[in-house]
């Protein structure tokens, strides 16, 4: 438990990975309170697309934390420098 405390570093890798799917199951479960709520006032139709339209959300939210969390592995080149 302590690695976690003592190693606070710019998310990436696990930790964006973690996040992203953390995210994802947030929202697919206020998806499904969504779905429940709704269950008697709107049709099956609309249901499943406000449903849809939720879950496009989550993943896209999930892949853009996944992606902007874990940066890239390559090694940043250094900057030309001048000479004459």
């Amino acid at each position: 438990m302590t690695i976690f405390l003592l190693d606070l570093g710019v998310p990436g890798g696990t930790a964006a990975g973690i996040a992203a799917i953390g995210l994802f199951l947030i929202v697919g479960a206020i998806a499904y309170v969504i779905f429940r709520l709704l269950r008697k006032t709107v049709r099956m139709a609309f249901r499943i697309a406000i449903v849809v339209a939720v879950m496009v959300i989550a993943v896209a939210g999930s892949a853009s934390l996944y992606w902007f969390g874990t940066g890239s592995s390559g090694k940043a080149r250094p900057s030309p420098t001048r000479q004459k």
